[in-house]
């Protein structure tokens, strides 16, 4: 259960912060919007529109989330959050809003949700009897570390619920505030050392301006590379993840960024090129044309040589690399620049060994003999 929302009226134009320039639909909806202009601030007159970002409680009766995808890395996830406010316009999660009724548009970075029991949950679920350990990763869906995680600390909450049984984990974020939230880091160092823990930063360009376009509310790739750097200091393995791959945009910019990880700290890579699924496609075309339209036609042409001629192709072993030549170089490229840096290393098995129920208050202890 959650509490009712309601899409917000259509958008026109740019909103301060955001990356999405309109907020169309959802696909499930009965009623459908279109955005009209109405000749107001055509000459500059009135500024740009401002959003609240809006936070709503989700009542989840479940925590852990399981897939059994062929082409994802983990079978197992959670995410403490739906919807982001970092607003990137690339973002593979925005068709999600769709199924609450809202757009995934500027809806999908204003209109946030969070799970506030998610370590109650958390904890429930790794008691149960029949609970067999299996990597947990964070953030498979939705950034863990968002603006709204400072003052909430989801989370943190889940961390620390980890951190207790023992239980390995992975986390994704393009968030400085995992080095930032200094208890956080320490917890992710100590359980990086026993082997529990592993952390990925996503770094899709070194360029400021791109990346405020691009990726409006994120922390700057300065701030990212420090995230990297700090984490490895408290003992922490991490790796970057140079994604999504766009060719013509932020393709050139590989061999770059992977050489920045490696000389933080990293110890890994790994990357996936643009996806455009249902209204992504739509979204990341308006942002295009709004914010790069020199770049635009000669984006969308090369994405769709690696998508056999379409937008997009959802095959489960293409939608991560794509196919053909361009897909090719990129590979290559990534294969060699990986190489290059030190970055190929295998990555180690975190522990499973170690998992453990801990004992409740009240419990009657072993005497040890």
């Amino acid at each position: 259960m959650m509490a009712a929302m309601s899409s917000s009226p259509p958008v026109v134009g740019a909103v301060r912060g955001r990356g999405a320039k309109s907020n169309h639909s959802g696909r499930f909806e009965s009623r459908q919007r279109e955005d009209f202009h109405d000749g107001w601030g055509e000459d500059g007159d009135l500024e740009a529109p401002k959003l609240t970002t809006m936070v709503t409680p989700e009542r989840a009766r479940t925590i852990i989330s399981r897939n059994d995808s062929p082409d994802i890395g983990f079978g197992q996830s959670i995410n403490p959050y739906r919807g982001c406010e970092h607003g990137c316009i690339y973002c593979y999660a925005r068709p999600s809003h769709a199924y609450m009724g809202l757009s995934p548009g500027i809806d999908f970075e204003s209109k946030i949700f969070f799970k506030p029991f998610a370590d109650v949950l958390l904890e429930k679920e790794l008691s149960k009897p029949g609970y067999k350990p299996q990597v947990i990763h964070i953030g498979g869906n939705t950034d863990p570390y968002q603006p709204q995680e400072r003052l909430l600390g989801v989370t943190r909450k889940v961390l620390t619920v980890l951190e207790r049984f023992h239980h390995p984990c992975t986390i994704i974020t393009k968030s400085a505030l995992i080095a930032l939230i200094a208890r956080d880091a320490d917890l992710l160092g100590a359980m990086g050392k026993a082997g529990l823990a592993r952390a990925a930063v996503s770094i899709t360009t070194l360029d400021r301006k791109l990346a405020r376009s691009m990726e409006p509310r994120c922390a700057t790739p300065p701030k990212r590379l420090e995230a990297i750097r700090r984490l490895t200091d408290a003992g922490c393995p991490v790796s970057v993840s140079f994604a999504p791959v766009i060719p013509g945009l932020n393709d050139h910019e590989l061999e770059a960024v992977l050489e920045a990880a490696k000389a933080a700290g990293a110890d890994g890579a790994h990357y996936t090129v643009l996806r455009l699924p249902l209204e992504i496609k739509d979204l990341f075309r308006e942002w295009l044309d709004s914010d790069h339209p020199d770049r635009a036609r000669k984006v969308m042409s090369l994405v769709r040589q690696m998508r056999g001629g379409k937008d997009y192709d959802p095959e489960w072993s293409k939608r991560m690399k794509g196919d053909g030549p361009v897909a090719e170089l990129i590979g290559n490229r990534f294969t060699l620049a990986r190489k290059r840096h030190g970055l190929n290393e295998l990555r180690f098995a975190l522990d499973l060994t170690q998992f453990r129920v801990p004992p409740r208050a009240g419990d009657q202890l072993g005497f040890g003999f």
